[in-house]
């Protein structure tokens, strides 16, 4: 978690330092929700193009599928990089209000689970992650003063690995909460 803050700082801290223009065209967010709900920390950035677009990197560690708990000897060791588009419909402030967000993911990683082999004997089923992911996500943003932004989003996607979809389901769901600063 120092490892996490200390990158989180460094960022911010270079981004500010070569920053000329007095527009604020980077943001910083994470999703509280899910760092809360199923300690799944995503972290992104979003680069503003103009007034209603952007596009955005976001890294997920501990990604889980669907929300799947870790419950009955389950372990999911994944995690995720997302590319995606932000197209934002509000009037008032910049990068603010309903938007859009269609994306590309990939997991890499695995889901581990104890398993029945006979009556007397168990053993681990091991299933790679490995992925890729196309989705849409809908969201709403709150833009305080060009500098703190708060906003609920939800992202469906399609999972395009057979042996995931043999495990779990195709479609993926995602929401959350992120909180995050301008600068």
């Amino acid at each position: 978690m120092k490892k996490l803050l200390l990158l989180i700082l460094s960022l911010f801290l270079f981004t500010k330092a070569f920053s000329q223009s007095s527009e604020k065209l980077n943001e910083v967010k994470l999703n509280i929700g899910n760092t809360i709900a199923i300690a799944s920390v995503e972290f992104g950035y979003e680069r503003f193009l103009d007034f209603h677009q952007s596009v955005e990197g976001v890294f997920l560690i501990n990604d889980r599928m669907n929300y799947h708990s870790e419950k009955g000897s389950r372990e999911f060791n994944t995690s995720s990089f997302k590319l995606g588009y932000n197209y934002y419909f509000g009037e008032y402030n910049a990068g603010s209000g309903l938007y859009v967000n269609p994306f590309l993911k990939y997991r890499t990683g695995e889901f581990t689970q104890d398993r029945m082999i006979d009556p007397e004997t168990t053993g681990k089923e091991i299933i790679d992650m490995d992925s890729f992911i196309i989705g849409f996500g809908l969201g709403y943003e709150w833009n305080f003063n060009d500098t703190f932004v708060i906003g609920p989003f939800l992202n469906l996607g399609r999972n395009f690995s057979d042996t995931v979809k043999e495990k779990f389901s195709a479609i993926e769901f995602n929401a959350g909460l992120n909180i995050g600063y301008r600068f």
